[in-house]
């Protein structure tokens, strides 16, 4: 059983119950003052700690997925980064270098044109100078010959900062979850690339091309769109693009969606903030300059720059979130033509069980918002 299996939490979940009840059952026989008497209580109550301590671990980490398996635990995952040569051949010509693949995790079987292909990638930015891994989801339709000519509709995921691309996979199952919504006649098939927004590691950028650093925003905006279109069958217009994330990545999503209309026709963001964050992770986005730092403000964006044809949507929750003001104001201030829609949940906290819940019906909404050709 895999250390994030739902098998693992329950059993482990069970035998904490059970050993909770022994417990209490059997204090009574353990009353007396007698060596052997003290030890069965010492070690009952350890016991029973350990195991409540183990289940609120596996608890944290299925929801938040800090360890991906049970050698990655216990320090056993030596596997070495592979080293990715961009001079030469197909993937460097398209900026993309596949260096692996994986079945998704979606009932059906093995073959891709029955459950579709999940490529482990690199993603070289020549307008940007950045190199970043990230996952592409290929639905079914993908390798099922009556679809062998047509093009896709593409969504850039993110994650929260600092985030792992796995996380997309396993905690929020958006390839899933995007089958799901397919077969269900909900939604059109669609090329997900997943990545976290942290392209330069540790070092948070806020998708901002930062003065003398790290050339986020047009490694989003430019480079990752252009590969991806080089590469895969995606359309290359802003009306086959989308962009969607959590948190730090829905900052992302709804900032690039504001300020490349050309580029994205919708974004989403789930949990967003609308201002780039400034402290120490971040370093110094702006170098003083105030100009950048306004247009960082999402806010004050819609209030100063002409409104185009894009779409955005956003979730908060009445109870649990601390964006529901912020949101609001969004909302009031996305002028025609452009179109926004929300998403506000009666409770919910900034977590993977909150987006969740958000997903599929942010999915469904961004997939009427694009087109395959």
């Amino acid at each position: 059983m895999g250390l994030t299996s739902n098998a693992v939490l329950a059993v482990a979940v069970s035998l904490a119950v059970a050993l909770f009840t022994v417990t209490v059952w059997l204090w009574p026989r353990l009353a007396a003052r007698s060596a052997g008497a003290v030890a069965g209580r010492i070690g009952l109550l350890l016991a029973t700690q350990l195991l409540v301590f183990v289940s609120v671990g596996l608890l944290a980490n299925h929801s938040f997925l800090f360890y991906g398996s049970w050698d990655d635990l216990w320090g056993r995952q030596q596997e070495l980064g592979t080293v990715v040569d961009h001079g030469a051949g197909t993937g460097a010509t398209g900026g993309v270098v596949r260096t692996g693949a994986q079945r998704p995790d979606v009932p059906g079987g093995s073959r891709p044109a029955t459950v579709g292909r999940i490529d482990k990638v690199v993603v070289a930015g020549r307008a940007s100078g950045i190199d970043s891994p990230a996952y592409v989801y290929l639905p079914p339709e993908y390798f099922q010959p009556e679809y062998a000519r047509r093009t896709f509709p593409a969504v850039v995921v993110l994650t929260g900062y600092p985030g792992t691309a796995e996380n997309l996979i396993k905690g929020l199952r958006y390839p899933r979850t995007a089958q799901e919504r397919v077969r269900a006649g909900a939604s059109q098939p669609m090329v997900l690339v997943m990545l976290r927004p942290t392209v330069a590691p540790p070092r948070d950028t806020e998708c901002v091309d930062v003065p003398g650093g790290p050339r986020t925003e047009t490694f989003f905006a430019e480079d990752l769109p252009r590969a991806v279109s080089r590469t895969y069958r995606v359309g290359d217009r802003a009306r086959n693009w989308g962009v969607m994330g959590n948190s730090t990545g829905g900052y992302c999503a709804l900032k690039l969606g504001l300020h490349h209309p050309d580029r994205f026709a919708a974004s989403a963001g789930l949990s967003a903030y609308y201002k780039a964050a400034e402290d120490p992770t971040t370093g110094d986005l702006f170098h003083g300059d105030d100009a950048a730092r306004r247009r960082a403000d999402l806010l004050w964006s819609l209030d100063h720059r002409a409104p185009a044809d894009s779409s955005f949507l956003v979730t908060t929750s009445l109870k649990g979130e601390g964006n529901l003001r912020a949101t609001r104001q969004f909302i009031d201030r996305v002028k025609a033509p452009a179109r926004v829609s929300s998403i506000v949940l009666d409770s919910g906290g900034h977590n993977f069980n909150t987006w969740r819940r958000e997903i599929p019906g942010a999915l469904e909404w961004m997939s009427g918002r694009l087109s395959a050709e």
